[in-house]
């Protein structure tokens, strides 16, 4: 029987299994450029004619495109199964705000739960900046900004959680997510003390996941989910009182 040769696997796709694993773990991000050829060249100690090579065959599997004289991007359409036309009708819908409170229930749960028992001290400090922003942007009253950075937050936990499949999953789902936030703070801000309770939620939150409690982490995810929802919930039964108030004023 003849001996079979294992050949060694070729330079750039090695280059390729590499670059993989890093958009799977969510360190390149769906749109973002690559760093400069020279740089990755250096980072992983190769030549730049094996990188160039790798970069084809990223290429020609969909991950990244290049754009002349612009550099490297990893492609867009890596999430486009969560952001095509049905979830931007769902972001529309009102009563649909509600199925994605329920949903971002067992997400971000899920999220915080793994990412008390994985988190490391780079994710806390990570997390800890988000919870700052948001508050920065409370301060500024910016609604906006304040969306952006409670999406962000989430996204945070996430990344801490050290699952590929829920950092793709909530980073798909973000623009979705902070669309829900907005809307849910136009109604909630002008509550009284609403927004400080929010805050000590989070703020609960980002302490049982830096201190490594990850029940505690679900617990205090969904206690927050719940609460908006109730609040929600109130805040329509207390409009629908009013215009019934409004309709009976008017006819009489």
């Amino acid at each position: 029987m003849s001996s079979l040769k294992i050949k060694p696997a070729k330079l750039s796709d090695q280059i390729v299994g590499q670059l993989e694993q890093m958009l799977l773990e969510g360190i390149f991000s769906p749109g973002q450029k690559l760093p400069p050829e020279r740089e990755l060249a250096e980072q992983f100690d190769v030549s730049r004619p094996s990188l160039r090579e790798a970069i084809q065959k990223l290429e020609a599997k969909g991950l990244v495109n290049r754009r002349q004289g612009g550099g490297t991007y990893v492609c867009d359409n890596l999430a486009v199964g969560l952001t095509d036309p049905l979830f931007a009708l769902i972001g529309r819908h009102p009563e649909s705000q509600f199925d994605l409170l329920e949903f971002r229930h067992a997400l971000e749960g899920i999220c915080a739960y793994y990412a008390a028992l994985r988190g490391t001290a780079a994710d806390f400090a990570q997390i800890t900046q988000c919870y700052e922003q948001i508050c920065a942007a409370q301060q500024q009253q910016d609604l906006d900004a304040e969306a952006r950075a409670v999406g962000q937050f989430y996204s945070a936990v996430a990344e801490a959680s050290h699952n590929v499949v829920l950092l793709h999953l909530v980073r798909g789902l973000t623009p979705l997510v902070e669309q829900n936030i907005k809307l849910n703070l136009e109604v909630l801000r002008p509550k009284e003390g609403v927004v400080s309770q929010l805050n000590a939620h989070r703020h609960t939150l980002m302490h049982a996941v830096i201190n490594g409690e990850p029940e505690q982490a679900r617990q205090a995810s969904n206690s927050h989910l719940a609460f908006i929802e109730e609040a929600l919930l109130e805040a329509d039964r207390e409009r629908s009182r009013i215009e019934r108030s409004l309709r009976r004023s008017q006819q009489n």
